[in-house]
């Protein structure tokens, strides 16, 4: 299987900052891989496309993602729920 690989387009007021590739580990992890792959192209009509960074650490890093609340407190899915582990008792 080989990993896809997506791209974003960076921008702050308006004015492009670069690109940032990321590669997807889909033979680990497929179901988050294709979560986030299809939240890069938006093709389930919605996506991070135009969302932003709600956390900077300069130097460090940037976190982003949250399409519904826009504060790192929120998200969407592409299986209308959320990815964690579900455990049987």
């Amino acid at each position: 299987m080989v990993n896809p690989i997506v791209f974003f387009d960076i921008a702050a007021d308006g004015e492009p900052l670069g690109g940032v590739f990321f590669e997807l580990f889909a033979d680990k992890v497929p179901k988050t891989a294709e979560n986030f792959r299809a939240l890069s192209t938006g093709e389930k009509g919605f996506g991070y496309k135009g969302s932003s960074f709600h956390r900077i650490i300069p130097g460090f890093m940037c976190q982003g993602g949250d399409l519904t609340r826009h504060n790192g407190t929120g998200g969407r899915c592409i299986y209308g729920e959320n990815l964690r582990m579900r455990t049987s008792s």
